[in-house]
């Protein structure tokens, strides 16, 4: 765990109390005030929607839920210290905020929209003076936390605070399956390389956009490091009813070619693979998840060819599986590798249908990582809790907003 969250953050008693009578008031009003935060928020900062918060999570409605959901679970866990340390979800966060560039000062920002959010939402004779006060330590004691784990994060990397954006060129452009573009690039300075990182990171790429705005995007880096270049897959993200074409990967398809410029920042992310454990490994992932696991596989090729890894993937068919051709080749490059994959259109030597754990013996001491979409994840975590499969050891990552929404309408 890192330094920065290792120590349990204590709620004074007379504040647990408050907290612990209103959080379910709060939970049930996650959504309202989310809406509001976030209308507020854009009304006084417009910069903020147009040049870093994600606009498409943000009409789909997943960011908003995100944030209220992770500082009511901090909340809960304040009220009952039994439960576990909420290590992931700061972990999560703070990982996330250093690839954007986040400071400290942005969190008096959220503060102030968030809790006048709050009250309109609530109402003044709701959120009285004690009231506020507790929930303003609630907030602090997460905000610092955070602070704290981001400073330590830009001291690993050797920046200053919120200096995490490189200029790179673009070396190579490579079609994969249908929709999926893997672009490799390389630092438009020569005299400062790209930095190494671990299996499992990822960048976050920046593209100004016809409007002006400035748009970020997480992509997981596919490559082994060590060379000075960093490659990532895209998946153009389609149109569908409840949610809007993605912005950043329609242009990147569209326009970034072989000797364009852009924007993307250092390597971060916490879902990395320990390089110096022996433990066996299963990767488990679905579609776009596929990308993490093929860096932790091109990491062992180049630097641990002998530890054991079983690789389960599900996907519609061949045709759709990203980076398959070089998962395939992986395998034959890891002696002491297993494939195993899921296709929901027949295909010679792959599963048919959904994805089953239980015809698969999944070592009990191994480090599980999954990636791939909520329901997907979901339906995974179940069938290795069934298996007997120790929580401890699942790791997940996941390229939506997380909802960490647990148990608070009845806390």
């Amino acid at each position: 765990m890192n330094a920065a969250i290792r120590s349990e953050p204590e709620l004074e008693a007379n504040h647990a109390d408050i907290v612990r009578a209103t959080l379910p008031l709060v939970g049930a009003h996650i959504d309202e005030i989310t809406t509001v935060f976030y209308r507020t928020l854009f009304h006084n900062h417009p910069e903020l929607i147009r040049d870093l918060f994600n606009r498409g999570n943000q009409a789909e409605g997943s960011q908003p839920r995100a944030l209220a959901a992770s500082i009511a679970h901090f909340a809960t866990y304040l009220v009952d210290p039994e439960l576990p340390h909420p290590v992931a979800l700061l972990s999560r966060i703070g990982h996330k905020h250093a690839s954007l560039g986040i400071t400290a000062d942005q969190y008096q920002v959220v503060h102030d929209n968030l809790f006048a959010a709050i009250v309109a939402v609530l109402g003044a004779d709701v959120v009285t003076e004690p009231v506020a006060e507790a929930w303003d330590r609630v907030y602090w004691l997460m905000a610092n936390a955070l602070i704290d784990l981001e400073k330590e994060l830009y001291v690993e990397a050797g920046v200053e605070p919120g200096a995490v954006f490189r200029n790179v060129t673009v070396v190579s452009r490579v079609e994969d399956v249908p929709g999926v573009t893997v672009f490799t690039v390389e630092s438009a300075d020569s005299a400062t390389a790209l930095p190494e990182f671990l299996p499992g990171q990822y960048i976050s790429v920046g593209v100004r956009l016809p409007d002006g705005a400035r748009q970020l995007r997480q992509y997981s880096l596919v490559d082994a490091p060590g060379n000075g270049r960093l490659a990532f897959a895209v998946k153009r993200v389609e149109a569908l009813q409840e949610r809007p074409a993605g912005e950043v990967s329609s242009w990147l398809h569209a326009n970034l070619g072989v000797g364009d410029t852009l924007e993307i920042t250092l390597p971060f992310g916490d879902v990395t693979v320990d390089t110096d454990a022996t433990t066996p490994l299963v990767l488990i992932s679905a579609g776009i998840g596929a990308t993490p696991m093929i860096g932790i596989l091109e990491y062992l090729a180049a630097r641990a060819p002998h530890r054991q890894v079983l690789v389960v993937h599900a996907d519609r068919s061949p045709q759709t599986h990203p980076l398959r051709a070089r998962l395939l080749d992986l395998g034959a490059r890891l002696p002491e590798s297993t494939l195993e994959i899921w296709y929901e259109e027949p295909t010679e030597g792959a599963h048919h249908g959904w994805i089953d754990l239980s015809v698969l013996d999944l070592p009990v001491d191994a480090d599980i990582y999954l990636c791939g979409a909520t329901e997907f994840l979901r339906a995974v975590r179940n069938q290795l809790s069934t298996a007997g499969i120790a929580d401890h050891r699942v790791h997940v990552e996941e390229f939506s907003p997380t909802d960490w929404r647990v148990g608070i309408e009845t806390a």
